[in-house]
């Protein structure tokens, strides 16, 4: 079932977005109602709006503490959609339904943490009208929507887009979760403030129950937020001693198995267009596996600038392809290893289409994901109930313009735990500069092979150690992956290729240490390959390659994954 967003109330402190998204609101003719500071900012862009006292009836009054807290406010979100004698009783009193409550609160936090901030300073700037309609809204989440971040601006006018102006049940609950979230922080740090005021009163300590499990009920004794200058020193090496702030995402039903207990965090200056910040328009829950082979999968194509599409399962990519378009990249992709895809998780660097859509629509798939996504496309995978289907706030032009730039560097470092700790070391993101790669023997790659070897080179180094790739024509034909030895990955991408070897090319996350794979190479017509040498055996297999008519290139850089 579905809600229809008539009437909204808007009432924020952070008007970050605020603006678009009511006009957004306006494009499905919803009638906005607002207050104080809000009205005026939306009023003056132009937004056809309500004030709050025209509803009411009543105006403003104690400097603004008293403007929403009135039956024609709390009454029209309250009422119970599906109970006869509410919506009788609120037409009687001649109250409208609110349908959609957008609010975040004053900036308590933040005024506390300014130097020199005063008690009375501290109280003013506590909200009480916000958490009431938040909590209201949250509690009548059957028929009520209520938006607390502006992030989630985007996502419900996609929604409403995708659903003539509704939302769905699911949506609505979603959003009443994170309301209560949003006010169970806004009253532990007005706790917090006040618990830590006690000793100045002389008052009486208070007893905290231990049953009180509330997350940021302690004081905040962090340094500063986890950006790169958390993670190094001046020096660029690591700092000896780490202050990671992460917030809680969300709850997964399991981990990589069902009997392992996980959760989704995500730091909280992570950019916009990071995967984490992903927006999921449809679908089932995401699993933990999910995550991992989503994020796993963007990393590979947003490296591209032409039109890429990876396909990936157990966070290894069974086929990654570029082409004209998201079609052809998609159906490359998918036929280079079908019978691996089945199940898989699908990621492209671009707007995905109606015609890509048409081509998954029989193919069982967990996950899609892409920066925008046209709308015929989203009507026609609304069809795939289960397909979760998520869009990262990303942009290759800018992606590119960043990575390029002399001056960047990475936000995060790649973690790993181990037992009682943890492994830190920078991303292995970018690309590797062709002025330092070598060619090695006699017989040089050809503009197609060099294409096929860089195209190949940027995807190995996503794929499980020991890693082999097997590319023709800008296409993963064959990989082998995570094998113990070299040889078993060459022979596995072999196998996999299904006779596609012929003129083809291969690129291998780190050294040969023999020829022993290089004459299995040549045997199924492997043209060129691209390592990174190092290898003390070097010499005999460039004189393999020498012997049978393989270029090889070293690019001096390993790309072990483990």
């Amino acid at each position: 079932m579905e809600i229809k967003i008539q009437r909204a109330l808007i009432s924020v402190s952070n008007k970050k977005g605020i603006i678009e998204f009511a006009k957004g609101l306006e494009n499905f003719g919803v009638e906005i109602i607002s207050t104080g500071g809000t009205y005026k900012a939306l009023r003056d862009a132009g937004v056809t709006v309500i004030k709050i006292d025209e509803l009411t009836g009543f105006p403003e009054m104690l400097d603004g503490r008293v403007k929403t807290l009135h039956p024609f406010v709390h009454g029209g979100i309250l009422a119970n959609r599906s109970i006869p004698s509410h919506m009788q009783q609120i037409k009687d009193a001649g109250i409208k339904n609110i349908d959609l409550v957008v609010v975040n609160l004053y900036p308590f936090k933040e005024t506390i943490s300014k130097p020199g901030v005063d008690m009375q300073e501290a109280i003013e700037n506590i909200d009480i009208g916000g958490p009431t309609m938040i909590r209201s809204a949250a509690k009548n989440s059957g028929g009520v929507g209520v938006i607390v971040d502006p992030d989630d601006y985007e996502l419900i006018l996609n929604e409403m887009d995708a659903n003539r102006g509704c939302l769905s049940k699911k949506t609505l609950f979603s959003l009443s979760i994170k309301a209560f979230k949003h006010t169970c922080e806004y009253d532990s740090v007005i706790f917090n403030y006040f618990i830590n005021k006690v000793p100045e009163f002389g008052t009486e300590k208070i007893k905290i129950n231990s049953w009180l499990d509330v997350e940021n009920t302690k004081p905040d004794t962090s340094k500063k937020t986890s950006g790169i200058n958390n993670f190094k020193n001046n020096e660029g090496n690591y700092n000896n001693e780490l202050d990671l702030i992460l917030t809680k995402k969300q709850n997964l039903r399991y981990g990589e198995n069902p009997h392992q207990k996980s959760s989704y965090y995500k730091f909280n200056d992570a950019p916009k267009e990071s995967f984490v910040m992903a927006d999921q328009f449809q679908g089932k829950e995401l699993s933990y596996n999910n995550i991992l082979d989503g994020n796993a999968a963007f990393n590979i194509v947003k490296e591209f600038e032409k039109t890429c599409v990876s396909v990936i399962k157990h966070n290894n990519p069974c086929g990654t392809a570029l082409g004209k378009d998201v079609l052809e990249a998609y159906s490359k992709a998918y036929d280079a290893d079908p019978l691996s895809a089945y199940g898989s998780v699908v990621a492209c660097n671009t707007v995905w289409t109606k015609k890509a859509s048409e081509f998954l629509m029989d193919k069982y798939v967990e996950v899609l994901i892409a920066p925008g996504f046209e709308e015929d496309a989203l009507k026609l995978l609304a069809q795939k109930q289960n397909l979760r289907v998520m869009k990262v706030k990303f942009s290759k032009e800018e992606y590119f313009k960043r990575i390029k730039n002399s001056d960047y560097s990475l936000s995060y470092p790649d973690i790993k735990s181990v037992d009682g700790g943890l492994l830190i070391q920078d991303l292995d993101a970018g690309f590797d500069n062709i002025d330092d790669m070598k060619i090695v023997t006699t017989l040089k790659p050809t503009d197609s092979e060099w294409k096929d070897m860089l195209f190949g080179w940027q995807v190995v180094k996503n794929v499980k150690s020991n890693a082999i790739i097997i590319v023709k024509g800008e296409v993963s034909a064959g990989v082998g992956a995570g094998q113990m030895s070299r040889v078993d990955s060459t022979k596995i991408a072999i196998e996999k290729s299904g006779g596609r070897c012929k003129d083809a090319v291969i690129a291998s996350d780190a050294y040969f240490p023999f020829a022993d794979a290089i004459e299995i190479a040549a045997q199924n017509g492997i043209k060129a390959i691209i390592q990174p040498g190092g290898s003390v055996h070097d010499e005999e297999v460039i004189e393999a390659c020498n012997k049978l008519k393989i270029a090889m290139v070293f690019t001096g850089k390993r790309h072990f994954k483990h």
